[in-house]
């Protein structure tokens, strides 16, 4: 394989790879057995016959698509990492009449993002943030560790906000009991809103022994269309009532909790982190801020493909999210919520669109200052990445291939676009 230097003209980009004679033979022979049980002639068991029958008897170019598919899977790639480029589209490929016996050169032009001059990226005016940590922050967050830490006990009085119980229940509309409406020995915290809207308001004040009728409306969206918008009674008995214990705030605590030996110690560590975290959190915001000015100042042309692209990728987002936290998929979700895949897509373009501008604003920020990835910074990404996902850092570079560090590299150079306009921005105090 031979390729060409790359011709760009906006937002169009061009090259060549050219083939030997020696090349393409040896394509044809690999097509050759990996097709060639698909093929009969008389007088040879399937799979069986020599390739110059195969051709003589269904065509002399019978391989010569599936060679070429050979050759393009393994080259198109290599040129685009040679070349670096990220098509934003398939590309348009023009291969020449083949001849058997002699090379031949494929052209390609391929769309690729627009490259631009960022305006007005160095010096953006913008106000100072700070998050101050209180004392009462630290005990909110001890507050929330004690929850954490709690037990559930018996307890021998009516049930409060917070309390879980322990109930029976029969569900009926209109007399007429449905399926998934009887449960036993069902455990409920009340105020989590895990049940349907006013179920667990009407079982505070409840002890253990009482039986209660609770009425409730399904929603209009809910997931069993013929549930959705009826009214349903449940006839409850509550089997027991329970709330919590939490543990006392003392050194014992926090040497169950922490590394620390006093919980003045882990107070004082969490202090310690609660400011980082403010620190982050200001530096995010005032990032964000930057951007937002930046993003104003510059009007670019994107290509309608780039935001297709963006939207299909949220959508897979949208889909595996709702999947992952046990909801329908994505057309079940069109149907409960009454759209169609075109008018949801409609709905997130504004979205996508702004996000495929401030994307291609920070890449060509990086293009500018001619920020790189060097390999050190590479590896490091991958170890973090290994780390996550408790693998060797070598099996993590191998499961994403060449195409995929290529994206890694890309996130870094955008890293430090982000932190450079950042930097180089003049902070006004507030």
């Amino acid at each position: 394989m031979k390729s060409s230097p790359i011709e760009k003209q906006g937002t169009t980009a061009k090259f060549e790879i050219e083939y030997s004679a020696e090349e393409f033979e040896k394509a044809l022979i690999e097509a050759y057995k990996e097709t060639k049980d698909k093929f009969r002639v008389d007088g040879f068991r399937k799979g069986k016959a020599p390739r110059t029958l195969i051709m003589r008897h269904y065509g002399t170019d019978i391989f010569d698509d599936e060679a070429v598919e050979k050759l393009l899977q393994k080259d198109y790639p290599a040129a685009l990492m040679e070349y670096d480029i990220e098509p934003i589209d398939r590309p348009v490929v023009n291969v020449p009449e083949l001849k058997h016996g002699e090379g031949f050169t494929i052209r390609f032009e391929v769309q690729i993002p627009p490259e631009f001059d960022v305006k007005d990226y160095e010096g953006v005016t913008t106000k100072t943030i700070k998050y101050d940590t209180a004392d009462e922050d630290v005990d909110k967050q001890l507050e929330m560790a004690q929850e954490r830490g709690a037990r559930l006990i018996t307890v021998e009085r009516e049930a409060q906000d917070g309390d879980t119980v322990n109930i029976d229940y029969s569900g009926s509309i209109g007399g007429e009991k449905f399926d998934g409406g009887t449960a036993t020995n069902h455990n409920l915290k009340l105020g989590s809103n895990s049940f349907i809207e006013g179920f667990e308001e009407q079982l505070i004040g409840r002890k253990a022994g009482d039986e209660t009728e609770v009425n409730v409306t399904f929603p209009e969206e809910y997931h069993s269309e013929s549930l959705a918008g009826q009214d349903a009674v449940f006839e409850v008995k509550v089997n027991e009532v329970k709330g919590e214990e939490r543990p006392e705030l003392n050194d014992e605590f926090a040497q169950d909790i922490s590394e620390f030996d006093t919980l003045d110690e882990y107070k004082a560590d969490m202090k310690t982190k609660l400011q980082e975290q403010g620190e982050k959190r200001a530096e995010a915001e005032m990032k964000d801020a930057i951007l937002q000015k930046i993003y104003d100042a510059n009007d670019i042309e994107i290509p309608d493909v780039m935001v297709n692209s963006q939207i299909d990728e949220m959508l897979m987002e949208f889909d595996q999210e709702m999947r992952r936290q046990g909801g329908p998929g994505l057309e079940q979700y069109f149907r409960m919520t009454k759209q169609t895949g075109e008018e949801f897509r409609e709905k997130m373009k504004d979205d996508a669109y702004r996000r495929v501008k401030m994307k291609l604003i920070i890449q060509n920020i990086a293009r500018m200052q001619d920020f790189t990835a060097s390999e050190e910074e590479v590896d490091d990404e991958l170890g973090k990445m290994a780390e996550q996902y408790s693998l060797e850092k070598d099996a993590v570079r191998e499961a994403l291939g060449d195409f995929q560090i290529r994206k890694v590299k890309e996130d870094i150079r955008s890293r430090k676009a982000v932190d450079y306009i950042y930097e180089n921005a003049v902070t006004e105090e507030e």
